[in-house]
């Protein structure tokens, strides 16, 4: 469950939220949000709605095909040198507007 939780942990600091922004994207508070990033069991309802909340999806890799999955992710991962850093405006924004963006308009 840990790899789950580290990854639901890293994509949202990789879109720049808080914890506080998944009230408005998912529905769950940030106690809520933090008990379960650190150390929670959610049921699969729950993941799915972060999953939706955090622009994702949950999927089933067999194990023989896990390698070539990652392989393929990182390869279309920017390097971490190439990652531009989300600017302090944009953080603001996005607490003020959670769903700025999710329908592709840039604005």
């Amino acid at each position: 469950m840990n790899s789950i939780l580290q990854q639901i942990k890293k994509r949202r600091l990789t879109l720049g939220l808080k914890q506080s922004d998944m009230l408005l994207r998912v529905g769950v508070s940030r106690q809520q949000y933090q008990r379960l990033e650190s150390k929670g069991n959610p049921r699969l309802d729950t993941l799915e709605l972060i999953s939706q909340g955090l622009s994702s999806e949950l999927i089933l890799i067999p194990k023989e095909k896990l390698n070539a999955v990652k392989a393929l992710l990182e390869q279309n991962e920017p390097s971490s040198q190439a990652r531009k850093p989300v600017k302090e405006e944009t953080k603001k924004r996005l607490s003020d507007d959670p769903w700025q963006g999710l329908l592709g308009d840039e604005s």
